[in-house]
């Protein structure tokens, strides 16, 4: 489902995020998106069994060890392993399956739509938050670093 109506409505009644594939590396368009979310008031869990620990929240292994409800699992990998974290999403109870950007997978939504979860395909919650919700400025992304002043430094 991507109509804005949709999106939006998942992005406002949404807390709790468990982000399958989360990396630790700053630079990774995960740990971005996932900082970006945090700073905007959502819960974010970790799911990546490569790491302890990652935006001060503990990290698991598997969806299956998270010890509290999750609205929405955001996933961030190759569409060929989508299925099994589709499965996963449908027994831990999670209302939405979200697919990133590039990861489209037929099976992994239908096992989410016949689990009774929402899925959303091919499409960044970071970038859907500030383009339905307010979050983007006017070069694309509100960091609190782009600003009209010319820095000091350059001279033209």
């Amino acid at each position: 489902m991507t109509d804005i109506e949709t999106l939006r409505r998942i992005l406002g009644e949404s807390r709790v995020i468990a982000m399958v594939g989360l990396s630790a590396n700053w630079w990774r368009p995960s740990f971005f998106a996932a900082k970006y979310l945090q700073d905007h008031g959502y819960r974010i869990i970790p799911v990546n069994p490569n790491y302890e620990e990652i935006l001060g929240e503990p990290c698991f292994p598997v969806l299956e060890d998270i010890p509290e409800p999750v609205d929405v699992v955001d996933v961030f990998q190759r569409p060929a392993v989508t299925p099994p974290i589709a499965t996963s999403a449908v027994q831990i109870g999670a209302r939405v399956l979200w697919l990133q950007l590039g990861v489209v997978n037929a099976e992994a939504a239908s096992i989410a739509t016949q689990g009774g979860l929402e899925v959303v395909m091919d499409h960044c919650m970071k970038i859907e938050h500030g383009r339905l919700l307010g979050g983007l400025s006017l070069f694309g992304v509100a960091t609190g670093v782009i600003s009209s002043k010319r820095p000091k430094w350059l001279v033209y």
